[in-house]
Formats: C-alpha cells, sequence, structure tokens
C-alpha cells in the first residue's frame, strides 16, 4: 500500500514509552523492527473514507463506522499487517474522552480486510504493561494460531513482537480480541473487526457496506478510566467507542443496497432497531444465511459474542434512527442510580438542599427529558469529563437519546462514494407530524344503527366530559 495517500491523519507511530511500565524501546531489536510492516496509527474518532486495494485481489470496502481500515504491505504474495497493543485516548462524545487500551492508536482497533483464499500475517506489537495474545474469532485458523495464551501459544510480553500466519479460508464477518487477562483488556476496549471479503466480486454485492462493534464501558462521571471489574451495571453503551451525539451518521443513495454488519463484545445482548426500513438477516460470523432461510425483520437481537449482517433497499429518504431497543441502553451515564421522581413534588425542599449543596438541581418530577432542556437553556454543571444523559440535537429540538444510537441517512442524488454528512432531511411539504390547532380535517360519521339490540357506550369527549 501507499502509506503516504492514506490521509493526513494517519501518520508512523514512535515507540511509546508507557509511564511505570518500563518498557522501551530498546526491549525491540531496531533490526527486528526495521524489517515490520510500517506502523500505521490515528487519533481520529470519525468515519474515515473506505480503503480502496492497489494492491492485492480486488474487493468492495466496508466503511468502519467512526473507525477505519489498517492499510498493508504485499511481501511475495503474502498480506503483512502490523497491530500494535496500546494504552490509547478515545473521545467517547465532544465533551468526554477515556484512558483505553487498543491498538494502532484507537479503540477499536483497525478493521483488518483480506479477500477469502489470501495468505496473511500479521505481526503483533505489545506497548500495553502486561502481556497480551490475539484471538481471530469466528475464523477457522490453525490451532497454534488462535490467540489463547497460554493453551496455544506463549503470551506476548510487554516490548515483545508476535507474528500470526494463516489463510483467510471462508468469507464473512469476524473480530479479534485477547484471550490474555481478557477481563481487564476487554473492558479497556481492547478488540476490533476483520472481513474477509469474498474472492468474487460479484457474490451479493451491495452499495454502502458498514461495520462496527458494540462494547460498554463503566466510567464514574468525572473520571476517565473503565472500572474493569464491572459485570453488568455499565453506564455506557456504544458503538465502536462512540456514544451518542458522537456516532456518525450512516450515510446512504435513495434505492442503494446496504449492508450493516455489527458484532458484540458487551456482557449482555442487543436488540439493534431500525427505523423506516425491513432488512433481512443475511449474515452471522458463522457464515452467510441461505436466501431460503432469511425472513423479514425491523429488529433483530445480537448475542455476546455474536455478529449480525443485515441488509435492505435504502428506498424511503430520510433520517432514520438506527439504535439498541434496550431503552437504558440508550442514554449516558446521568441516567445511572437516579432514584425515580415521577410526580415527587420538590420545589419546597430545593432551597433547604441548596442550603448544603451548593450546586444541587431537582430533577425527574415530569420524566428525564428535562434534564435536556436544562442543558440546552442553562448549560447544567456537569463534572469534568462527563456526557450529559441526552444531549444530542435536531432540526426540531433534543433528541432524548445517547449510547448506542446514531441515524441512517437515506438522500437521493448523492455520489456513489460520497460519505459526507447532508445535513437534516428537507421533509416534503405536509409530511411532518404537528400540533393540531384549528385545522382539523372533517369527519365523516357513519350512521349508527342499533335495531339490532341496544348497546350502552361511554364516549369520552377531547375535554374529559362523560356521556351516555
Amino acid at each position: 500500500m501507499d502509506f503516504s495517500k492514506f490521509g493526513k491523519d494517519i501518520t508512523r507511530r514512535n515507540f511509546i514509552k508507557l509511564a511505570g511500565a518500563g518498557i522501551a524501546a530498546s526491549t525491540v531489536s531496531k533490526v527486528a523492527m526495521a524489517a515490520l510492516p510500517e506502523i500505521v496509527s490515528t487519533e481520529q474518532a470519525t468515519t474515515q473514507a473506505p480503503l480502496h486495494p492497489n494492491t492485492g485481489r480486488p474487493y468492495n470496502p466496508v466503511v468502519t463506522l467512526n473507525g477505519w481500515s489498517l492499510p498493508w504491505r504485499m511481501n511475495n504474495g503474502v498480506k503483512e499487517f502490523h497491530l500494535v497493543a496500546e494504552p490509547v485516548l478515545r473521545e467517547i462524545a465532544p465533551g468526554m474522552k477515556a484512558h483505553l487500551w487498543g491498538y494502532n492508536g484507537q479503540s477499536p482497533g483497525p478493521t483488518i480486510e483480506v479477500v477469502e483464499g489470501d495468505r496473511v500475517r500479521i505481526f503483533v506489537t505489545n506497548r500495553l504493561p502486561e502481556q497480551t495474545s490475539i484471538h481471530w474469532h469466528g475464523q477457522p485458523v490453525p490451532n497454534g494460531m488462535d490467540g489463547v495464551s497460554g493453551l496455544t501459544q506463549p503470551a506476548i510480553q510487554p516490548g515483545k513482537t508476535f507474528m500470526y500466519e494463516f489463510v483467510a479460508k471462508r468469507a464473512g464477518t469476524f473480530m479479534y480480541h485477547p484471550h490474555a487477562d481478557e477481563m481487564t483488556q476487554m473492558a479497556m476496549g481492547m478488540m476490533g473487526t476483520w472481513i474477509t471479503h469474498p474472492k468474487n466480486t460479484k457474490f451479493m454485492p451491495v452499495d454502502r457496506d458498514f461495520v462496527f462493534l458494540l462494547n460498554s464501558y463503566d466510567i464514574d462521571p468525572g473520571s476517565y478510566t473503565p472500572k474493569i471489574n464491572t459485570m453488568l451495571d455499565f453506564n455506557l453503551w456504544t458503538f465502536n467507542s462512540r456514544a451518542f451525539p458522537g456516532i456518525d451518521p450512516m450515510v446512504v443513495r435513495k434505492n442503494d443496497r446496504v449492508r450493516i454488519r455489527f458484532g458484540n463484545l458487551t456482557m449482555t445482548n442487543h436488540p439493534i432497531h431500525l427505523h423506516g426500513h425491513e432488512f433481512q438477516v443475511t449474515g452471522t460470523d458463522g457464515g452467510w444465511v441461505p436466501p431460503t432461510a432469511r425472513w423479514p425483520e425491523v429488529t433483530t437481537d445480537v448475542a455476546v459474542g455474536q455478529m449480525r449482517a443485515i441488509e435492505f433497499i435504502a428506498d424511503n429518504p430520510g433520517d432514520w434512527a438506527f439504535h439498541c431497543h434496550k431503552s437504558h441502553h440508550t442514554m449516558n451515564p446521568m441516567g445511572h442510580q437516579v432514584p425515580t421522581l415521577l410526580g415527587v413534588k420538590q420545589s419546597d425542599l430545593v432551597g433547604k438542599i441548596s442550603n448544603l449543596v451548593p450546586d444541587y438541581m431537582a430533577m425527574g418530577e415530569t420524566g428525564m427529558a428535562e434534564m435536556t432542556e436544562m442543558k440546552a437553556m442553562m448549560d447544567m454543571p456537569l463534572p469534568e469529563n462527563t456526557l450529559p444523559m441526552m444531549s444530542g440535537t435536531g432540526q426540531y429540538g433534543a433528541i432524548d437519546m445517547g449510547g448506542m444510537f446514531t441515524t441512517v441517512k437515506v438522500r437521493e442524488g448523492l455520489a456513489r462514494n460520497d460519505y459526507k454528512d447532508p445535513g437534516p432531511y428537507n421533509h416534503p411539504q405536509g409530511t411532518v407530524a404537528r400540533e393540531v390547532v384549528n385545522d382539523l380535517p372533517p369527519v365523516e360519521r357513519p350512521a349508527m344503527n342499533d335495531s339490532e339490540g341496544g348497546m350502552e357506550m361511554s364516549v369520552r369527549k377531547p375535554m374529559g366530559h362523560m356521556e351516555h
């Protein structure tokens, strides 16, 4: 690959010294490092353009939501990549960053794209303060390449570089992650996506192909580092380690055939729901689903450790919500450990509590949407490095969502490779839900026929009066 053309935000990274870890550049042979593929890294948290191949066999590239694909070099017919396991600083959304572990400057790490039948060689350099390994989740590989430290290989010690080599035998959507101190390393964000494209570029073609991982973190308000021992009570639910409104939209042309692939490396299942369209599940991490086994859906559940690929025709223009349907997974940290105070009048308490807690703010009396309004009107104070529960805005006001939420923006007239955010949808006249004032359409009331027996009904008029 021509690394110089990959983008201004992609740079060669110098070897990092980890504070307190005792890992120095001298632990890796400079001669050995010089012989490895160049280390390519990015600190960008936005969606990067698809990486079209200019060496190796052709394929139709994917777009990683709020991520990127890792370049490679060809070496005597072998496709070589270089992954670096290291601490990273990831922006979860504007206003909040997290100290995570990842690969090549980001968490999740870059997507790796290869073609069915490619011989692949991956060099993995460990810049973490502890040992690691990489498991190629879902891929058929020789046992010694499976990446379970202690069982199939020695662990990769800090400062060391290991080499994995195998043939990508089966096309599909896969993941990579450690099998060494997995609880810590995956809770810190060490994961990535692997795409093996079919060697037949005409097999199940789509116009736009998106991919991302579902992940979750428990980061206390005001802090930066996830709590790695949390089992279920997470407070940040993310797509590719981004929370709404920091998640980019997926932009498609009207009538495009669209594929969205997502893998789940959280601690629970996620029912992923798309508005405005029905789709079919066309792939799992076990392979492609035969056409005779597919059925129409608008929500599909993806369990822990699974991948799903869905496909649909984007024939309905608009800005369509795409999200997890577990309601607590579409909010940010402030939504947890807050008592339910619906209907509780707090006006008498505010003054008394404020004398003891100057920054106290009553909330939840009529619901939690008021938090979005307070943030917009008053610049509601928050702890340092903390996201409000719901802070997105649209053309009609606050979007009461956070966490695992984004949009699929369907537009006419986009160029084939145009993924730029087109802005809010311009609704045709008369197609937006509106307040009823004095312009109700006329009502035709059918004649009532009760000659075959009486029926007593109660009719409640809009103002609450009852008639019999």
